[in-house]
Parts: C-alpha cells; sequence; structure tokens
C-alpha cells in the first residue's frame, strides 16, 4: 500500500471517528417514563389505565427519528447526565370516562431541557382531542394517547429550536 492511500485512509477514519463522537454528544436523554407532575389532576383511572406516561417518550423518541433529532429514552436521574437532557411531567389530563361520548380529552406537560444538569429552556404544552375520525368508537384511553401522541410530535419539533418559556400545541 502507498503512502498517500495510507494516510487518506486514516483522514477517512479520523473523520468518521469524529463525526460518531458528535453524533454522540449530541444526544438529549429523555426519561422514559414522564411522571405525574405533584399535584397533577389526573382521574386515577387515566394513570392506572392509560400509560400516558410511557407513552409520552415513546412518541418522542418515534418523531425524532424522523426529525433527525438524536434521542435517547433512559430510566436514570437525568440531573446527573452530562450533555443534554429532557425532564418531561405530565401536569394536567383532562379525560372523563365514557370515550368521545363524553366530550373532548385533553393533556398538558411541562418539560425542562437541561445542559449538564442545569435548566437552559422550558416548555409547557397542551392538547385536546375529540377522538378524530371514528371518535364515538374510540375510549377515554385511545383519546387521550391521541392528545400524547401529538404532543410527542409538538415536542421533538421544539427540540429542534428550544425557545425558552415556549407554549406548544393548543397552550
Amino acid at each position: 500500500m502507498n503512502f498517500k492511500v495510507m494516510i487518506k485512509s486514516a483522514g477517512v477514519g479520523l473523520a468518521f471517528f469524529c463525526m460518531v463522537g458528535h453524533a454522540h454528544a449530541s444526544n438529549i436523554m429523555v426519561n422514559s417514563a414522564a411522571p405525574f407532575a405533584e399535584g397533577a389532576s389526573v382521574r386515577e383511572a387515566v394513570k392506572l389505565e392509560c400509560q400516558l406516561g410511557t407513552k409520552l417518550p415513546s412518541f418522542i423518541k418515534e418523531f425524532s427519528v424522523k426529525e433527525g433529532v438524536d434521542v435517547e429514552l433512559t430510566s436514570n436521574p437525568l440531573d446527573k447526565v452530562k450533555g443534554k437532557a429532557l425532564f418531561l411531567e405530565i401536569t394536567h389530563v383532562h379525560a372523563s370516562g365514557g370515550g368521545a361520548f363524553s366530550g373532548p380529552k385533553s393533556v398538558s406537560v411541562a418539560g425542562k431541557l437541561l445542559e449538564n444538569g442545569k435548566v437552559i429552556s422550558r416548555f409547557t404544552a397542551t392538547r385536546y382531542s375529540g377522538g378524530g375520525m371514528f371518535g364515538g368508537f374510540k375510549g377515554t384511553c385511545s383519546i387521550a394517547g391521541r392528545c400524547v401522541k401529538t404532543l410527542g410530535s409538538d415536542i421533538v419539533k421544539w427540540l429542534k429550536n428550544p425557545v425558552n418559556e415556549a407554549h406548544l400545541g393548543d397552550s
């Protein structure tokens, strides 16, 4: 192998290593289960049955892939994360039993973007849904899940440009 080819190969390898290192450094860690905020107004049945706390981070991860945002879910405490971390809390859920027949549902969340344990940006977000097409055939958890799915999309878009004190969705 001639010397010029070896130098070029080493340069390409070094460039790849730097890109991989950079991609890892730009990860945004997100809590894998968003807790309900202290004092959050949420029916106990919704807390137990709808799994909104795990659905929200999952939707954020799903939409992050589509939007090119590097998100990783973790169950570790976020205040100790080196780099960026997004802490989420569900602050309010309006979801009366009875599916679409008991009226529209809404979910509200608050988020804090941390960098090396310090808050650098915050948002609040709310989404409402009546169930969409064939909403009359959907249950309460399904409709609240639609709210959470849309919130996941809203939050990922915010992560691309995290304006402080932003109000996302219908809030």
